[in-house]
């Protein structure tokens, strides 16, 4: 990430704030992808619209559905899960990425945009 983050805990895992997650996701020379590992039901609970959706119980086997060209921010339900996928990418070898602090509890408290009811065919992945 090329600003200001804060570190996931003792772990030293890259981490981000909701806001600044989606300032990232908007970004005009590089957006960030927001990488939703939460589970089947809790994507249809609430989401965030544009949100690529790989639950982390799937996320080893579909790993090269993660784009490498750009930034990614990991996100679930508290920021447990996100953390440790996170950990995952940068094992990987991967450098751009980070952690949404608080999840998607802290992203709606932030009263940043989600969706909720029925997921639309083509939700979950990533357009282009």
């Amino acid at each position: 990430m090329n600003a200001p983050r804060g570190t996931g805990g003792p772990s030293g895992i890259p981490a981000v704030d909701p806001l600044y997650a989606d300032i990232r996701r908007s970004d005009p020379d590089r957006p960030a992808v927001l990488l939703d590992v939460r589970e089947d039901d809790e994507f249809r609970d609430v989401r965030v619209p544009g949100s690529l959706f790989i639950p982390m119980s799937q996320i080893g086997r579909r790993l090269g559905e993660v784009p490498r060209d750009r930034p990614v921010l990991v996100l679930c339900a508290a920021g447990s899960r996100s953390q440790q996928v996170t950990a995952l990418l940068l094992d990987d070898g991967r450098q751009d990425v980070g952690n949404v602090a608080g999840g998607i509890i802290a992203w709606e408290r932030m009263g940043l945009e989600v969706k909720r009811g029925p997921v639309e065919p083509g939700e979950g992945r990533l357009s282009g």
